[in-house]
């Protein structure tokens, strides 16, 4: 019998443990952004692709987290990232069963994409204090 991988949990228990292949949820992303016909697909479909934009979407929602809190607490980059991150967590608490909602996972997913690129290489490496020599 072969192993499987839950690649969605509703807390969002995969973070750290499975690369995303951001070029495949860009994608995913950059389609549901297309679609023009809201009865496309029917409301299970929209479902699955929902949860698909979800949990790369937690997952990406965590790096954000982890790299924003390494920043002074008043850093408007911080500010700015704890932002995005909340109207993630709001939006990711809808399900998505029609377009409107899973654009707006897509959406979302995008803003946190962004705001990742903007705070990679942006944190402070945390110093080791050093011993004084009497």
């Amino acid at each position: 019998m072969n192993g499987y991988t839950v690649l969605y949990h509703p807390e969002g228990r995969i973070a750290a443990e499975l690369p995303l292949d951001r070029t495949t949820h860009e994608h995913v992303a950059r389609a549901v952004l297309t679609w023009s016909d809201p009865d496309a697909l029917r409301p299970d479909d929209y479902e699955q692709v929902g949860l698909l934009l979800a949990g790369a979407a937690r997952a990406v929602a965590d790096d954000v987290r982890a790299l924003a809190v390494r920043l002074p607490e008043d850093d408007g980059r911080r500010l700015f990232a704890e932002f995005v991150v909340g109207q993630a967590d709001d939006c990711l608490a809808r399900p998505s069963q029609n377009l409107l909602r899973v654009r707006d996972r897509a959406r979302t997913l995008r803003a946190l994409y962004e705001r990742l690129n903007r705070l990679q290489g942006t944190a402070p490496t945390v110093e080791t204090p050093t011993t004084a020599s009497p």
